[in-house]
């Protein structure tokens, strides 16, 4: 292949996007070598980005067009409803939860690409009707669609997935121009579903968690002491951190699941509040490539796609993070391109990939037409309303690793 060949080939690639997910991914890779001596989820997790890197490059050469057909978004649908009551038939059991399919050498989790047929399935029907959007039926109609996966993954029981389909399609209606009277009704409806699902689906492990969230420090030896772990290794990093493999607390496994619902707090206590920062700039560049290249779709499905892979990356950051330094409850989720795990790191990378390959169809837009079209108007509300949500999220980060960083509000558990 000759040079032209090769600049074919990548022409469709956002290389600054790429950069800073790369960085993100090397990141998480370089936490999980310092872990305990061990290589294993180093050498596994080596293989699942050369996949998925991969898979990248592949889906950004592919005209996504066809995914705009109604019986393609149908049948993804169909497939996706099925792989989770398969689940119930062949599904391991893992931490409580029937939610991974296990193949021996590998195990895979099928919620992972799920959350990207979601998006498909409601970038497909608000792009259809936008205009129509003020009719709370459509709001209806797509939180069924949406329901049936959030049921069945409420039923594993996998309640961080649930949450973060739930968020997923609320932000979606968001930036589709949901009106404010219907906006207080889905909060109400939300409140309404969390009540019921208290009385009659959560497990007990799953109240205690959201108990000791509000008063952390009550069983620290019980169901809160994966939070207070957390927090003691976010805050022990200080300000430039401990250094690469010296993170104590999962180098001598006091924090549990370090590799994949924790990572972010042993990268805070090797990198400390510097690191961190530089980690969430990394997270701001690549959601901020991922909004330039939505806006500039060839058609409101191609933008909303884009606002709804912004909207899943930012929805599993601010839960993972905000769960490592005990500002929201454990639920289990993993931290975008830097935990450790194949399904969610290579469905991340595909999307992305499916993303390179809508910008085919971009145009160039000038910001007052964009500001008069359906999702320009919409979003630049949600910009705003977006950026302020961030700000208050990273100056709260903030003031806890500051906080967390005092020796004196540490208490080893071994005394």
């Amino acid at each position: 292949m000759n040079f032209t060949g090769l600049k074919e080939l990548f022409k469709n690639i956002d290389w600054v996007l790429f950069g800073s997910v790369a960085t993100i991914t090397l990141a998480g890779l370089v936490t999980m070598n310092s872990f305990v001596g061990q290589s294993v989820f180093f050498n596994k997790q080596i293989i699942w980005i050369v996949v998925s890197v991969f898979a990248f490059f592949i889906a950004s050469n592919i005209d996504w067009g066809f995914l705009k057909n109604t019986r393609v978004v149908t049948i993804l649908f169909f497939i996706s409803t099925s792989l989770l009551f398969l689940l119930f038939v062949a599904g391991n059991i893992t931490k409580g939860a029937q939610s991974w399919f296990d193949f021996g050498a590998f195990s895979f989790q099928p919620i992972d690409p799920i959350k990207l047929v979601i998006i498909l399935i409601l970038a497909k029907y608000f792009s259809r009707r936008h205009i129509e959007i003020a009719n709370i039926r459509h709001i209806l109609v797509s939180g069924t669609y949406v329901f049936i996966i959030f049921g069945l993954v409420l039923l594993q029981p996998d309640f961080g997935s649930a949450i973060i389909i739930f968020f997923l399609w609320f932000g979606m209606v968001l930036v589709s121009g949901i009106s404010k009277k219907h906006l207080l009704a889905v909060f109400l409806v939300g409140t309404l579903s969390f009540g019921a699902l208290w009385l009659f689906a959560f497990k007990p492990y799953q109240k205690a968690r959201i108990m000791t969230f509000l008063n952390p420090l009550t069983d620290i030896r019980g169901t809160g002491y994966n939070a207070y772990q957390s927090t003691i290794a976010v805050g022990s990093g200080q300000v430039f951190g401990k250094g690469i493999g010296y993170g104590t607390q999962s180098k001598l496994q006091f924090l549990p699941e370090y590799q994949t619902d924790f990572i972010f707090s042993a990268f805070a206590e090797e990198w400390g509040f510097f690191g961190v920062t530089l980690l969430l700039l990394l997270y701001g560049i690549a959601l901020w490539r991922i909004l330039k290249i939505s806006f500039k779709g060839g058609s409101n499905f191609e933008i909303l796609f884009g606002l709804g892979l912004a909207i899943l990356f930012i929805v599993h950051s601010i839960i993972h993070i905000g769960m490592n330094i005990g500002l929201l409850p454990v639920t289990g989720n993993t931290l975008p391109f830097m935990s450790y795990g194949g399904s969610h790191l290579l469905s991340e990378f595909l999307g992305l990939g499916i993303l390179m390959g809508m910008r085919r169809s971009s145009r160039a837009v000038h910001k007052d037409v964009a500001s008069n079209e359906l999702v320009g108007v919409l979003t630049s509300k949600f910009g705003g309303l977006l950026v302020l949500y961030l700000k208050m999220f990273v100056t709260l980060l903030g003031v806890r690793l500051l906080t967390f960083s005092n020796p004196q509000r540490r208490i080893s558990l071994r005394l």
